[in-house]
């Protein structure tokens, strides 16, 4: 783990080409909107009404899947089994996206898998430090019922240890890659950035992940702007055949505002189709509401961004809590 500096209270390392000493930033890529721009778009009135609470037909997985099985948990959540491992990505079971328990983004669908349902957790997979990204209170509760490895970018392991200060952490840098039992586990660019209050902003870094194993490949991003494609073109060339990308379908309205940081699903389709993945899931849509478009949209976007490139519907599918896709062979 890298010790904090004065300047950045996560990390401290040496400047790369995505990190100036103190902040991590997206190298050529859109820069991040300021306050005056959160201002205007808090006040467009634009913002659709959700309900307050959706039907979910929760599910209880199995204990162990050899081949590649994947289950929506909600928004970002998702439990991947593959060669006999259990891996959670960005796991959030609270009620709230939340620092407060109170106030902020509020859960209305529940988790499709109950937390005492949970099969053995050997690995999390935490992209980034946003709040319904990153839930210590989930985290915690994790590590006392299963103790799993948490991957994640450099950064974050500051964040978890003030929280979970014995839990088992790696961390990387874009471009590293760690073992994960039978799998490795690639740390990939994304467009995107991160904060967990005033002053701390891309402190951190935030990252995609290829899990490489003896079923395949599978590209897993939890949030990222399109960005002209450069989180997907060099996938194919670098990892060969994917066998399923996860990738982020929502929260992307206003545009104008949105679209450095929250691809939309005509986006995601063309990243689907840059990264040359066989099968894709289609996540980050319809539990927390975070921006303006209502909450059904995604689904009827991706459905004409898939007719529109001759995509069979059979190859891209949104998943929605508690639906599990046992992922076919390419």
């Amino acid at each position: 783990m890298a010790l904090s500096s004065s300047r950045n209270r996560y990390y401290a390392g040496q400047p790369s080409d995505h990190f100036d000493g103190v902040r991590f930033f997206n190298p050529g890529g859109t820069p991040l909107s300021g306050f005056s721009d959160v201002l205007k778009w808090q006040v467009n009135g634009a913002r659709a009404r959700w309900p307050a609470q959706v039907p979910v037909a929760a599910t209880r997985p199995a204990a162990q899947v050899q081949d590649l099985t994947i289950t929506m948990v909600g928004h970002a959540t998702l439990l991947i089994q593959t060669a006999g491992l259990n891996i959670l990505t960005d796991p959030v079971w609270s009620d709230r996206a939340s620092p407060l328990a109170f106030a902020g983004p509020k859960r209305v669908a529940a988790p499709g898998i109950g937390f005492a349902d949970l099969p053995r957790i050997d690995a999390i997979l935490l992209s980034h430090n946003h709040y319904d990204h990153l839930d210590l209170t989930t985290l915690a509760s994790l590590h006392a019922a299963h103790a799993p490895q948490i991957i994640t970018p450099l950064g974050n392991d500051a964040i978890i240890r003030s929280t979970v200060p014995d839990a088992r952490i790696t961390t990387g840098d874009w471009g590293d890659a760690v073992p994960l039992g039978p799998l490795t586990v690639h740390f990939e660019p994304c467009h995107h950035w991160s904060a967990r209050g005033i002053g701390d902003r891309s402190m951190a870094l935030w990252a995609a992940f290829v899990i490489a194993g003896p079923t395949g490949k599978l590209l897993h991003i939890g949030d990222t702007g399109f960005d002209q494609g450069r989180p997907y073109r060099d996938l194919a060339a670098k990892h060969g055949p994917l066998r399923a990308a996860i990738l982020p379908i929502g929260a992307y309205e206003p545009r104008w505002f949105m679209q450095g940081q929250h691809q939309n699903p005509a986006e995601a389709v063309e990243g689907f189709l840059l990264s040359g993945a066989t099968h894709a899931i289609g996540h980050h849509w319809g539990t927390f509401q975070l921006t303006d478009e209502p909450r059904e949209a995604p689904l009827t976007a991706l459905e004409s961004a898939l007719t529109a490139k001759d995509i069979t519907a059979d190859r891209f599918r949104p998943l929605a809590p508690g639906e599990a896709w046992a992922i076919p062979q390419i």
